[in-house]
């Protein structure tokens, strides 16, 4: 993959994000997401690579566009694994909240996990514990590795995770050992981003949520590198079944990097819908401009840009390619 297409796959989130943000607060999850996928797909078209979707919004009898097995781009170029969430948070826009992103992964084609539609326990952390954990251990022992790894006092421990009732016990042991919890009310992508940003002051992300954003974050991840173990949580026969239908042969082992990016280049870009933990959301003013704030990364370089765009919008669709 040629660096030249880092910028290319940034110009894509940028669009599906100035979509989406301006249906922030109008309690309407499903016309930000419409909104966002719409331009992503549109977008796509312009950037030269043979792109097939792997991770996307869905079946081809449940999604119109960006669905498993579309392909994507001019059909000139590389062939290339494409992992997409054009609105990662359609609830956090809906209700004015936090944390909301577009999302794409490119690597190589055969990289990327094809990961079900079912949710997946997850551990991520940054580049100091990589190495030194292990999803198998009993939540307890992590967190005390995870300070002497960090020359911390457990208590001192940040951990992140999303706040559902389904993450009950696993609250009640972090509570017990002392450690500080920042809950996530969603944001499953940026959440197990941000124990790899310093900035952010969280040492870990722990709980179950989408597998599909494990993928994503795992590649993100790759290119901060931090790590991310995984593990599916099929809920039934059905999912078991689908697991295997879609290449996983043992659904309840532990998933590597390696299991999930692959070993070769990845390249992630994030646009901010909404303000997050380390990326500013999209602004409008009134001089028929907008403000955007982007991510992107290379895994073969380790190299992570920050983007800030104004973009000009003059009275012309947003769907329409820059």
């Amino acid at each position: 993959m040629e660096r030249e297409l880092a910028l290319e796959i940034v110009r894509v989130t940028e669009l599906a994000a100035l979509a989406s943000a301006p249906w922030m607060g109008r309690g309407d999850k499903n016309s930000a997401d419409d909104a966002a996928t719409t331009a992503m797909r549109t977008m796509f078209d312009s950037v030269s690579i043979r792109g097939t979707v792997v991770i996307g919004e869905g079946e081809m009898d449940e999604a119109p566009m960006l669905y498993i097995g579309e392909e994507v781009g001019s059909l000139q170029g590389p062939e290339l694994d494409v992992a997409v969430d054009p609105l990662e948070g359609t609830e956090i826009v809906a209700k004015g909240l936090n944390n909301a992103l577009s999302v794409i992964a490119v690597a190589d084609k055969g990289q990327l996990l094809h990961a079900p539609d079912m949710y997946m326990e997850k551990l991520a952390y940054g580049p100091a514990l990589v190495g030194k954990l292990s999803i198998s251990d009993p939540m307890e022992t992590t967190l005390y590795k995870a300070a002497d790894a960090l020359n911390k006092k457990v208590s001192d421990l940040t951990v992140m995770i999303l706040d559902r009732a389904r993450h009950e016990s696993i609250v009640k042991v972090l509570r017990k050992v002392g450690v500080r919890i920042k809950f996530l009310s969603d944001g499953d992508v940026a959440g197990a981003m941000a124990p790899a940003f310093p900035e952010a002051g969280i040492d870990l992300y722990v709980g179950s949520g989408g597998a599909p954003e494990g993928v994503l974050a795992a590649a993100a991840l790759k290119c901060m590198g931090g790590e991310l173990q995984a593990r599916l949580m099929p809920a039934d026969a059905f999912e078991y079944e689908r697991c295997v239908q879609m290449g996983i042969e043992e659904p309840y082992r532990v998933l590597t990097m390696e299991d999930m990016v692959g070993t070769e280049d990845v390249i992630f870009a994030a646009t901010g819908v909404t303000p997050g933990e380390f990326l500013g959301g999209v602004r409008y003013f009134p001089d028929e401009r907008a403000e955007t704030h982007s991510i992107v990364m290379r895994a073969k370089t380790k190299t992570v840009r920050f983007i800030r765009s104004i973009h000009y919008l003059p009275n012309k669709p947003l769907l329409q390619p820059s």
